[in-house]
């Protein structure tokens, strides 16, 4: 095909989208679930048939979306744009009503106006029964419409459905937020690329509304994040509305992640905050992400943590003090965070979002980046640092490397 040989075209027949940084833990997570997946900028290429696309769907914790890749062309002028996308098999991906969305990205091609590319592809969905979805469209919900997501770099064209619906990192169980919510996604990324095995015990001493240990309570019992509900009932997938969307074959899938699923948790998960509303968030979630009964809760400031015996991980998302006064008070947090750790959690691993390298080095523990990414719009690195057996004192050891 036409453009094949462009290192920004996708090969593989499916797609998972992650946040910027996060595409080897996704490629990692996708390899071990038996999925044949390439890490590539924005996300990875997998292949597969229609099990591979639900179980990616159902399963992966930290993906963001699944995209079918539905044709790829080269197009230099409108004319040719518009014969390529009469042959895009369109009415398979249609749901009841035929309403579509795009998303279109375009750069360095000659047909760069999003806006009549756009057009041209209405038009040629308009042929097999397709209509604009409603301008109120919410992107986050991505439920009342198909939405094609189309990229032109240099005069090629992939396009690309959106096999997801409302994005993967609602799980449907966060509906109490406490401030400057954590993506469930990115909890999920945190926990895997910090080693936790997954039965060892797990601290939060920030656990705000408690994406973080209720994300640790359904990877320890291997509860897929599609079924982050009372009854391990799956939430709805655009892949469910198309037309070659297979109810046997679906409700196989399901069965077999409910079938794998484990009773409890088999270590301590703790979820702390100083806040009340935090701890009342947290376990309103969890009740909802039915692990309730596996978190550990309590309201309680960092300096008076009490781990449960060792060693484990503490995994977390500490303030990170961008507003003008907040420094002063964050270096006594992140002092305190490594003094509690050096004295109470020998041969732990801690693990942390940082976005301020002078507060890292408060921790006073020999540090090392794991991945950057970015969280609420700020660039961020995943810090781990293993905690010495013995005591370490803080002015004449540790600090970042």
């Amino acid at each position: 095909m036409p453009g094949d040989a462009d290192p920004l075209v996708l090969h593989a027949p499916y797609f998972a989208i992650a946040a910027p940084g996060l595409e080897p833990v996704l490629t990692t997570e996708l390899t071990a679930l038996g999925l044949r997946a390439q890490a590539t900028p924005g996300g990875a290429g997998f292949h597969g048939d229609l099990r591979e696309l639900y179980e990616a769907n159902l399963r992966s914790r930290v993906a963001s979306r699944v995209l079918v890749r539905v044709a790829a062309f080269r197009a230099t002028a409108f004319y040719e744009l518009e014969k390529r996308a009469r042959r895009v098999p369109w009415e398979r991906f249609l749901p009841a009503g035929g309403a579509v969305a795009f998303r279109i990205t375009a750069r360095a091609s000659r047909l760069y106006h999003e806006g009549a590319i756009e057009e041209r592809l209405l038009e040629a969905v308009a042929r097999v029964g397709g209509a604009p979805a409603p301008a109120t469209l919410d992107e986050e919900e991505g439920e009342r419409a198909q939405v094609f997501v189309v990229r032109v770099v240099r005069d090629h064209f992939v396009i690309s459905a959106d096999a997801s619906g409302a994005l993967l990192h609602r799980r449907g169980y966060r509906q109490a937020v406490a401030k400057a919510p954590l993506r469930e996604t990115m909890a999920a990324a945190m926990l895997m690329a910090s080693g936790w095995d997954l039965h060892s015990p797990l601290v939060d001493p920030f656990c705000g509304s408690g994406t973080i240990p209720i994300e640790a309570a359904l990877m320890a019992r291997r509860i897929p994040p599609g079924l982050a509900s009372p009854g391990l009932e799956p939430r709805r997938f655009a892949f469910q509305h198309w037309a070659d969307f297979d109810p046997v074959l679906w409700a196989s899938v399901v069965e077999r992640a409910q079938e794998g699923v484990q009773a409890a948790a088999p270590g301590p998960i703790l979820a702390l905050d100083r806040d009340a509303g935090a701890i009342a968030a947290t376990r309103s979630n969890a009740r909802r992400a039915d692990v309730l009964v596996d978190l550990d809760t309590g309201m309680r400031p960092l300096s008076t943590l009490e781990a449960p015996a060792g060693p484990g991980w503490l995994v977390t998302n500490p303030p990170y003090g961008k507003r003008v006064g907040e420094a002063s008070p964050l270096r006594d947090l992140y002092a305190t965070l490594g003094r509690v750790a050096r004295e109470r959690l020998p041969g732990w691993k801690l693990a942390f979002l940082s976005a301020d390298r002078r507060l890292e080095a408060q921790v006073w523990l020999k540090l090392r980046e794991i991945l950057r990414t970015t969280n609420g719009g700020l660039p961020v690195r995943l810090m781990v640092a293993r905690v010495p057996l013995e005591p370490v004192d803080a002015r004449t050891d540790g600090g970042s490397s």
